[in-house]
């Protein structure tokens, strides 16, 4: 009986934490609403101006009538009030631009910026980790030397030019991935067929925004092993006669990857924004390009639900972040 109560109460209390979390994930998602309202409404331009300049009309009576219509005539507490009331609904409001609803606009969008930024993330991740490892178990020799050359290189490389050169490499000179777009168009495709279409376009733009990332997790990873290496349980292991390759997968590798999960969960947002440049460079259709266009043509509305969108994720990747130490280390579920 003693057990069952004891059972109960800690579910009842996982319960309530679990509230206690998502309570807390409400409101920094309305506080970001509130912040990136108050700072697109302070960015210069009007877009009541752009829609008349869209429609060829710029007389006082069309403007006055144009920001009735958007109720930008309204004072921005009024305006605020509005649209937390409508994110409380789950209404991202419509895009005057796109004469379509926002959510609509973001959900078309929105499937290929994640297949982008988590492909990315995870050959950041795996080649960091892999690459990182390789040259702590080989610090000092070529080996390592090489990995921690090329990871600097690799860092000090802006981005953007990175993924031209990868375009004239293997688009133009070579001719082995196509450089542009999300698919091939004009060809229809199904099937493994088209399957295999997308993975060529998302190579190099997935690639080019890992690679930053990638560096960073090598570097970190080479030195998180470094230091895991001096510790007494791995000293002890090789006392027993434990060979290299187990007492890193047994023994190192999990406490070495703590501080790269920390820095992968802590820069999963910078990711989601670095594909801004990228989609712009390779013509990839996400959430980076539709945000780079709501920003040219003053479209507000598109751009405080893209910025809402891509904190939900960042929280996400958080949370799932937080999940993954407690895989990596059970000592945290106990903390």
């Amino acid at each position: 009986m003693k057990q069952q109560w004891l059972g109960a109460a800690g579910a009842l209390g996982a319960l309530g934490a679990l509230g206690a979390r998502f309570a807390k994930m409400v409101a920094v998602v309305l506080l970001i609403a509130i912040f990136n309202f108050m700072l697109v409404r302070a960015a210069p331009g009007d877009p009541a101006l752009v829609i008349a300049g869209q429609s060829g009309a710029t007389d006082e009576a069309f403007l006055a009538r144009v920001r009735k219509d958007y109720g930008l005539d309204k004072p921005v507490t009024t305006q605020l009030a509005t649209y937390l009331g409508k994110v409380v609904t789950l209404d991202l409001g419509y895009s005057y631009r796109q004469q379509r609803t926002v959510a609509s606009a973001i959900g078309e969008r929105l499937p290929a910026t994640l297949l982008l930024t988590l492909s990315a993330f995870a050959i950041s991740l795996v080649g960091g980790v892999v690459l990182g490892s390789l040259a702590g178990v080989r610090a000092g020799k070529a080996s390592d030397t090489l990995i921690s050359l090329v990871a600097l290189v690799i860092y000090a490389t802006p981005v953007f030019w990175l993924g031209l050169m990868l375009v004239l490499l293997f688009s133009v000179q070579l001719g082995w991935l196509p450089a542009f777009g999300y698919e091939t168009i004009g060809v229809p495709m199904s099937g493994w067929a088209a399957m295999l279409d997308k993975l060529k376009h998302l190579a190099l733009p997935a690639f080019t925004l890992g690679m930053l990332y990638l560096a960073i997790y090598a570097r970190l990873m080479r030195s998180s092993i470094i230091e895991v290496s001096h510790q007494d349980y791995v000293k002890t292991a090789r006392a027993k006669g434990a060979s290299e390759s187990r007492i890193l997968w047994r023994h190192m590798l999990r406490n070495a990857l703590l501080p790269v999960v920390t820095m992968a969960g802590v820069q999963a947002g910078t990711l989601i924004g670095g594909s801004v440049v990228i989609e712009t460079v390779f013509a990839w259709p996400g959430l980076g390009r539709l945000t780079y266009d709501a920003v040219l043509q003053r479209d507000y509305q598109v751009m405080l639900g893209i910025f809402l969108v891509l904190s939900v994720l960042v929280i996400a990747f958080n949370w799932l972040t937080d999940l993954l130490y407690r895989v990596i280390d059970p000592r945290i579920k106990a903390a």
